[in-house]
């Protein structure tokens, strides 16, 4: 069945919930907004939830720890979809505040760091203050806690504020990823334009990393994103957050992840699912597509059963 109980990074407000919105209709089901990342996870390992809507990472302030690290570790959990989202800064405060009012600010620390040359030209005496979630810095703004918010244009409409600067973005055309996990299940079939997400780790050896790689390349395979994480197990050990073309169910992917698992020290498969970046998949190789590696296994059976190759 497909979820119909969405978790996501609140309050109401924020940028998931919007993502959200891009997800599933407004009036179909039911919408828990969770304090953090964590929390939003969380609910869905326990079954509170069917599925959480997270960020995964930023054009502008790269990838989202909490999303990263929540992903790794904990009972698993899969990615089905992903959502990109156009991130727009707005300034906002209470109705009636002028801009000279300001003398305070306050959002998210990736909202701050996307604007902070406009705060900085604009405020040279204010420092922005960091919040969980933009929409948390808009609703302290409502309560009188702070003079402005770098948030969302949806917080603005959610907490009865007033438009300030309806952009203060530094870097305009900025684009945040979000995923929607859930539980393990059946997994989404292959479109032909398909991410597959997992999370390796190799162990302290040399070539250990380029022996991960080669897997992906002998096959053809493009990785879309590669990043490491601290273990926190040792300085010098780490695991390998990664996305590559393909679904798991494609006989390269699917060979290329049998092959990190044997020589990985820890492989964690995190979900295939429909490329949403509005970009193709590079052309498969015809020695990578699924009929050369059927060709190959039947001549490898007929040479074991002893006939001539």
């Amino acid at each position: 069945m497909p979820p119909t109980w969405f978790a996501y990074l609140g309050p109401e407000g924020t940028f998931a919930e919007a993502a959200l919105s891009r997800v599933v209709g407004t009036s179909e089901g039911r919408r828990d907004p969770q304090p953090s990342v964590a929390a939003a996870l969380a609910a869905v390992r326990s079954g509170e939830a069917d599925a959480a809507l997270v960020p995964m990472e930023n054009s502008v302030e790269g990838s989202v720890p909490a999303t990263m690290d929540g992903l790794a570790y904990g009972d698993p959990l899969v990615i089905t979809r992903e959502v990109f989202l156009p991130v727009s800064m707005t300034l906002v405060a209470r109705p009636g505040t002028a801009l000279t009012d300001v003398r305070s600010v306050a959002s998210h620390p990736h909202a701050i760091a996307q604007s902070s040359r406009w705060l900085a030209d604009h405020f040279p005496g204010v420092t922005p203050l960091p919040t969980t979630s933009t929409a948390a810095a808009a609703r302290a703004v409502a309560d009188g806690e702070f003079d402005a918010a770098v948030c969302a244009p949806i917080a603005a409409e959610r907490y009865g504020l007033a438009t300030l600067v309806e952009d203060i973005s530094d870097h305009p055309g900025a684009v945040t990823r979000f995923v929607l996990v859930t539980r393990p299940g059946q997994l989404p079939e292959p479109t032909g334009n398909d991410k597959t997400s997992l999370v390796a780790v190799v162990g302290d050896r040399t070539g250990a990393l380029l022996e991960m790689l080669g897997e992906f390349a002998v096959r053809g395979i493009s990785l879309t994103r590669i990043e490491s994480r601290p273990t926190r197990e040792r300085l010098g050990v780490y695991s390998f957050s990664l996305d590559c073309e393909g679904h798991v169910l494609d006989r390269r992917v699917g060979e290329a992840l049998a092959a990190l698992h044997r020589v990985g020290d820890e492989i964690r498969f995190l979900g295939s699912y429909p490329r949403a970046d509005e970009r193709q998949n590079k052309p498969v190789p015809e020695t990578a597509r699924d009929g050369a590696f059927a060709d190959a296994e039947a001549w490898l059976a007929r040479v074991r059963e002893g006939e001539a190759s």
